[in-house]
């Protein structure tokens, strides 16, 4: 049924007139919209300047009156900052502009305007009005973003190292009043955490703070983590690399003990090797058995025993200090009548050099010497070359026609058979062939 009707009613005639008069309203009003040309955003820094740029284009019949410009911080909120009329000029109500705001050419059909000093309360809704005839008002609005650059830094924060196995801040990384707001991103090989927070500014730049934590240790010390800040005022991502610092009491052991301090060997040393942060301050040497025996010289982390007696025969005891702590190593010195000789392992090194080598010559000789014996015993068994040499060729047809006489198939038989190739010789004259070992046939 209402099938039927959409196919059969007939459609009012007020209705196609409704119809019409929206339809001529939409293209006025798109028509209207796109005569006012204007930058749909623009950006800006702070203290800079920017051009608002408006033109009215295609006015055709249309009648324009005045152009004004409003600014809209933010919604519901509209203030005039700029007005030109054809015949009172140009007009600057008083308004957060006043005195940063001027046209660049002062027409109506080219009202675009410049401001100066930008602040980043300025960001908002710039709209370019006209009023027209018969049309009404027309407009174009840019929306002015502003841009603020991030102040970055970033620091490590020198800590003790825990005791307590909680995790501390030990690297901190800032991108200051911008906008929009930065990012931060650590890098680093000591498996710490970050914690990252913002706060936004009353001019409405944000400052992003990052820390980064771990359960420092001795061994973080000069450790590096990295700080990676990313915003888009930025041509590319701004690094902080930092070396962890971290405190700790100095640790001490005592190197230089051979167990080779015969009576009379001169110039023993023992040196006392300290780390801690900050670095100790103080190294102080001292015997266990009494006073410091006259033959020992100290200088700075350095025992030195000028000529070793029994007297050295004790336990000297290294003790260091930083403003963190105090640490203590010893090592008991036994002063032994003869010299230990021992192999140094540079002596037991260069002598197995020299028995590989020597190894290594005598497979290649003994590998010579085989070969050698073997090419004798292969010559001797007949397994070389042949020595004899072969026949020449029998040429046919000889001056003497092999002595005038065929020579058959059986006779080259025997002669092959019987005799050797290299005891046969025939000769090219006209005597009797001679074959050597055989008394030549006589001849009857």
């Amino acid at each position: 049924m209402a099938r039927d009707c959409a196919k059969h009613c007939p459609v009012s005639p007020m209705k196609n007139s409704l119809l019409v008069i929206a339809a001529i309203l939409l293209i006025i009003q798109a028509a209207s919209c796109q005569r006012v040309r204007v930058e749909t955003e623009v950006e800006a820094y702070p203290t800079e300047s920017v051009d608002l740029r408006c033109q009215f284009v295609d006015g055709g019949n249309t009648k324009l009156t005045q152009v004004s410009w409003i600014w809209e911080p933010t919604e519901g909120q509209r203030d005039n900052i700029a007005v030109f009329h054809p015949t009172y000029g140009e007009s600057f109500p008083e308004s957060p502009f006043s005195g940063r705001v001027r046209f660049i050419q002062g027409t109506l059909t080219s009202p675009s305007i410049t401001i100066t000093s930008l602040k980043m309360a300025d960001a908002g809704r710039y709209t370019c009005e006209y009023a027209t005839y018969p049309s009404g008002n027309e407009q174009g609005t840019t929306n002015l973003v502003m841009l603020a650059k991030p102040k970055n830094s970033a620091s490590p924060v020198v800590v003790q190292a825990s005791t307590s196995g909680e995790p501390v801040v030990v690297a901190q990384c800032e991108a200051a009043d911008s906008k929009p707001a930065a990012t931060i991103k650590w890098m680093g090989a000591v498996g710490g955490t970050e914690n990252t927070t913002s706060k936004k500014g009353p001019d409405g730049t944000v400052t992003v703070r990052s820390d980064y934590r771990i359960v420092p240790t001795p061994e973080d010390n000069g450790k590096e983590v990295t700080c990676i800040i990313s915003q888009r005022t930025q041509d590319k991502p701004q690094t902080f690399p930092m070396k962890l610092a971290v405190e700790y009491p100095p640790t001490v052991s005592i190197v230089g003990y051979d167990n080779n301090w015969y009576i009379g060997r001169t110039d023993a040393v023992l040196t006392c090797q300290a780390t801690g942060n900050p670095a100790p301050t103080t190294v102080t040497w001292t015997v266990m058995s009494g006073p410091m025996p006259d033959t020992v010289q100290i200088n700075a982390n350095k025992l030195i025993v000028r000529k070793v007696d029994e007297a050295v025969n004790t336990t000297f005891v290294c003790e260091v200090k930083n403003r963190l702590g105090v640490s203590k190593h010893q090592v008991t010195t036994a002063v032994i009548e003869q010299r230990k000789i021992t192999a140094g392992p540079s002596t037991a090194g260069i002598i197995g050099g020299i028995i590989g080598v020597v190894l290594f010559l005598l497979a290649i000789v003994g590998a010579v010497i085989i070969l050698v014996r073997k090419r004798k015993q292969n010559a001797m068994n007949g397994d070389g070359p042949p020595k004899h040499k072969p026949p020449p060729p029998v040429k046919a047809g000889s001056s003497t026609e092999m002595l005038n006489k065929p020579v058959t198939d059986s006779v080259l038989t025997e002669l092959t058979e019987t005799q050797p190739f290299s005891n046969v010789y025939y000769e090219t004259s006209g005597e009797p062939v001679t074959v050597r070992g055989h008394p030549p046939n006589s001849r009857s």
